[in-house]
């Protein structure tokens, strides 16, 4: 996996070690493939995660989007000492993924000292849109986590 460059890679390293991927990312086959405070991406296999019809299930696109927003967030909260949770997700699905590997681009829309909003690009492996989705994400203090 690429990280970040070494100016914010000790940032990045941190919230990675403190924020595992999760038993459902796992289960769904998602990949870091990069991870910087300006973008992180992931691979995610059509296989596996499919609706009835043998289509990317909808779902497994907003899963993977929700993912990387959330980790950017969590980078971008992680100097503050504020955690990220995600209070809105949206997704338009534009064409359908029957086969291989999706890809997520997660950029920065927003980043404030109390939310953040990214937009969330998913490809197929031939680079033709499947999925756009945002993600706001609430910053919170670690401290309010659970209350």
């Amino acid at each position: 996996m690429n990280t970040a460059p070494d100016d914010e890679s000790q940032t990045v390293a941190d919230v990675l070690a403190a924020m595992p991927m999760g038993t459902l990312n796992e289960k769904m086959g998602i990949e870091l493939v990069e991870v910087t405070a300006q973008r992180v991406t992931a691979t995610m296999p059509v296989e596996g995660n499919q609706q009835p019809y043998g289509l990317l299930h909808g779902g497994a696109s907003v899963v993977l989007a929700e993912s990387l927003g959330s980790i950017g967030s969590a980078i971008h909260a992680h100097p503050m000492d504020k955690v990220a949770v995600g209070v809105d997700i949206n997704a338009t699905h534009h064409r359908s993924a029957t086969s291989g590997l999706v890809t997520g681009v997660a950029t920065p829309v927003h980043l404030g000292r109390s939310s953040t909003s990214w937009e969330i690009v998913i490809s197929d492996e031939r680079g033709k849109r499947v999925c756009t989705a945002r993600i706001t994400c609430a910053l919170i203090p670690k401290a309010n986590v659970g209350q």
